[in-house]
C-alpha cells in the first residue's frame, strides 16, 4: 500500500505532538479528498462531502491567526506546518490543493494590506463557512474600477477563477485611475454572474474554474483592500509561489506511489529497467521536496531580502515543473497504456497535474532568476541562507 502523505504528517514534521485534534482533522480531510477525487473529476464539481468537509473539519479556519479561532498556518514560524498541508492536498486531490492554496494567498493578502476591521470582517466569514481566493486573470474585458453616478462600481469580470460559485469572498484586481488594486467582494447570492460553460479542460475540472461577470458591482473603502500596487508588490507575489509547487509535490509523491504499488502488484520489482525507473523518480520527488521547503523558509525568514527569496521562488518554480513532467513521462513508459486509461488515477492525476503545471511566464520566471545570479557576485553557495545550500 502506498505511504499516505497524510497519515505520515504528525510523524514528519512534528504536527500531531503541537497540533493534536488539527492534525486527526487534517489527515481525514485528505483522505475523503483522495476518495471523492474520481468522483469530482468525473461530475466536474466538487463532492459535497468535501465541500462540508472543508467547513466543519476546521480547514477553512485554520489558516486564520489562533486569535481568530484559527491554526496560525500563515504565520512565518509555522511555514513547514503550511508546506505540509499543502503537500498533503496536492497528494489527495489536486482541485482541492488549488483552492486551499488561493485561501491562504487571500487571507495573507488581506491580512498584510488590509485594515484591521478588514481581516476581522473576512476571518468572521470564514468562520461562518465561507471561503476566499484571488481571481486576477482578466479576458477581453478587463476588471476596472469606474465612477459612475457618484459611486464607485466595477465594469468587467475575470477569467480563470478558480472556485467560481463556490468561492463567496473573492479577492479580484482591478484597474484604477491610481493604478492596480485589490478589492473584496462578498458574492453570496450572485451565481447568475458565473459562467462555467467555457471549462473543459483536460486536468482540473472539478475545480470550477469560470468566468465571471462583476459589472455593476458597487463598492466603497471597505472593499479596497491596501494601496495601489500591494498585489504585486514583491517579494510576497513572485515568493509565494512556493506553496503551489508545494501542491505539485504532493501529486508528484502521489504518482510515484502508484507507479510502485502497481510493479509490486504485477511482480516487476525486479525488472532492471522498472528499477532505473523507481531510482529516477524517488530523485525528483526528494530534489523537489528540497526545493520546496527551502523556498518556503526563506521567504518566512528573509523577507527583508526580496530579490533573493523571488530568485529563489522562481527556480523553485521550475525544479518543481521539471521534475513533474519527467515523473509522468518516466511512470508513462513503466506503466504502459494503461496509465492513460479511465479508472486509473495516474491517468486522472497526471491530467490535473499537467493542467495545474501551466502557470503564467515560465520562462521569465527563469530568466529573472538567472538574472539574480549574475547580478549577485557571490558563489552560488552563499546566494542562499544555510539551510539552501
Amino acid at each position: 500500500m502506498r505511504a499516505n502523505t497524510a497519515t505520515k504528517l504528525g510523524d514528519e514534521t512534528g504536527w500531531g505532538k503541537r497540533h493534536g485534534i488539527w492534525s486527526d482533522r487534517l489527515s481525514g480531510f485528505a483522505r475523503l479528498c483522495e476518495e471523492r477525487a474520481a468522483e469530482a473529476d468525473e461530475a466536474s464539481h466538487l463532492s459535497p462531502a468535501v465541500t462540508t468537509a472543508l467547513r466543519e473539519a476546521g480547514i477553512l479556519v485554520a489558516p486564520l491567526p489562533p486569535d481568530h479561532a484559527g491554526q496560525g498556518l500563515l504565520q512565518s514560524s509555522q511555514w513547514l506546518l503550511l508546506h505540509e498541508a499543502l503537500r498533503a492536498f496536492g497528494a489527495a486531490d489536486l482541485s482541492i490543493g488549488r483552492l486551499f492554496e488561493g485561501h491562504c494567498n487571500a487571507i495573507e493578502l488581506v491580512r498584510r494590506y488590509g485594515t484591521s476591521r478588514q481581516f476581522e470582517d473576512l476571518a468572521a466569514g470564514i468562520r461562518r463557512g465561507a471561503m476566499t481566493g484571488v481571481w486576477g486573470a482578466d479576458g477581453n474585458k478587463p476588471l476596472c474600477i469606474k465612477r459612475h453616478e457618484g459611486r464607485w462600481q466595477l465594469e468587467g469580470g475575470k477569467i480563470l477563477a478558480s472556485g467560481s460559485g463556490f468561492l463567496l469572498k473573492p479577492l479580484v484586481t482591478a484597474s484604477s485611475e491610481e493604478g492596480q488594486r485589490i478589492v473584496l467582494l462578498d458574492l453570496e447570492g450572485e451565481d447568475a454572474r458565473i459562467d462555467l460553460s467555457r471549462w473543459t479542460p483536460q486536468g482540473m475540472r472539478s475545480s470550477a474554474t469560470g468566468s465571471v461577470d462583476l459589472s455593476g458591482i458597487v463598492i466603497g473603502d471597505d472593499n479596497l483592500i491596501g494601496e495601489p500596487g500591494d498585489f504585486m508588490r514583491q517579494p510576497y507575489f513572485s515568493g509565494g509561489a512556493w506553496r503551489f509547487c508545494a501542491v505539485h509535490l504532493g501529486a508528484i509523491e502521489r504518482l510515484i506511489d502508484l507507479f510502485i504499488a502497481q510493479l509490486r502488484a504485477r511482480r516487476r520489482g525486479e525488472d532492471p529497467y522498472q528499477l532505473q525507473r523507481v531510482a529516477t523518480c524517488i530523485t525528483a520527488a526528494r530534489s523537489t521536496a528540497y526545493w520546496t521547503k527551502a523556498a518556503a523558509r526563506h521567504l518566512a525568514l528573509s523577507s527583508h531580502d526580496a530579490e533573493s527569496c523571488v530568485a529563489l521562488s522562481n527556480l523553485t518554480r521550475g525544479v518543481t515543473e521539471r521534475a513533474a513532467l519527467d515523473v509522468m513521462e518516466v511512470i508513462q513508459r513503466g506503466i504502459g497504456l494503461a496509465s492513460f486509461m479511465r479508472p486509473d488515477p495516474i491517468e486522472r492525476i497526471s491530467r490535473d497535474l499537467r493542467t495545474y503545471l501551466r502557470q503564467p511566464v515560465p520562462d521569465l520566471a527563469m530568466a529573472d532568476a538567472a538574472r539574480f545570479a549574475l547580478a549577485a557576485e557571490v558563489p552560488v553557495r552563499d546566494m542562499w541562507d544555510a539551510n539552501a545550500n
